[in-house]
């Protein structure tokens, strides 16, 4: 049986991923500020471990066990980016990175799956961003570019290191049921001008191409972005259709920065990421347009 190390496992991608590694037979370690896991009690091979993974302690035990980690650490960015906030944000990735690569033995021949974000590139307006463009400029594309360096640092240990660098997962957690709430109430509508470009991919396509990176036993830098990209204001339309309400209420952007701070620069960022790595790979989305994922996911919840 092998092994699989997940930090940031209480997430709704870790466990949408533990579950996924779980059903193919895998053994799963789990890590997360959380208490409990429900997993831990539902599958005998899901070993939850509660630490604060920024500092270093006998969690990192865990890390010479494992055949692959998939390193998912990291501080929600979706609220008011207070000067301490931002320090736990930074911290929570930078150190948790450090200390995974750190606890590597020296001969470590595993694969390290490292998350990142389409934040990496900062605002570029209506710029192509494949995975060869340089990082932007801005607080988040300083976290990413940090993040990413520290874990390129355990190719010197022998590891194969893949960076994962996600658009806004949508999915039945995370910012998509946090935007969804105005539609809901029938107050949603594109963030500032929504000329900016939106980056995305369906949490299925996510775990899916974790899954095709680790057994292709690849390394190097992937977009985890949907292959059609969407204007922003296109997109609110299509939750707006996707939940049955209009999307007719703009949110300003002076209004956005003046009730959410630095954080609604995040909201405003153009990025025109596409996922070329991994459709050069060989990798096929099943979601391929927002619309698709968007009537996806709400038709399922309705199931329910």
């Amino acid at each position: 049986m092998k092994t699989v190390l997940i930090t940031g496992a209480s997430g709704f991608v870790g466990q949408a991923l533990a579950q996924k590694y779980l059903d193919a037979g895998w053994q799963v370690n789990g890590i997360g500020t959380s208490l409990n896991h429900p997993m831990a009690d539902a599958y005998d091979d899901f070993l939850w471990t509660s630490a604060d993974t920024s500092l270093p302690g006998q969690w990192q035990d865990l890390v010479a066990q494992s055949d692959v980690i998939v390193n998912l650490a990291g501080r929600n960015i979706f609220k008011r980016w207070t000067p301490a906030y931002k320090k736990a944000i930074y911290d929570s990735r930078i150190q948790t990175t450090k200390h995974l690569v750190d606890a590597m033995p020296d001969t470590f021949h595993g694969q390290l799956l490292n998350a990142s974000a389409a934040g990496f590139y900062g605002d570029r307006a209506d710029t192509p961003l494949s995975e060869t463009q340089s990082y932007g400029t801005g607080f988040l594309s300083r976290v990413c570019r940090d993040w990413e360096a520290q874990a390129q640092r355990a190719t010197s240990k022998g590891a194969r290191v893949a960076i994962m660098r996600f658009g806004v997962v949508l999915g039945s957690g995370g910012a998509l049921a946090v935007m969804s709430r105005a539609f809901r109430m029938f107050a949603g509508g594109p963030l500032g001008s929504g000329d900016q470009w939106f980056p995305w991919v369906h949490l299925d396509d996510l775990s899916r191409a974790v899954f095709f990176l680790m057994e292709h036993n690849a390394q190097g830098i992937y977009n985890f972005t949907g292959p059609v990209p969407i204007r922003q204001k296109a997109f609110a339309k299509e939750l707006g259709r996707a939940l049955n309400r209009p999307a007719i209420m703009p949110a300003p952007a002076f209004f956005i920065r003046l009730f959410t701070g630095q954080f609604g620069d995040l909201l405003l960022c153009s990025q025109k990421a596409l996922p070329a790595a991994l459709e050069t790979a060989g990798f096929q989305f099943k979601y391929d347009t927002a619309a698709s994922a968007l009537t996806q996911i709400f038709k399922t919840r309705h199931r329910k």
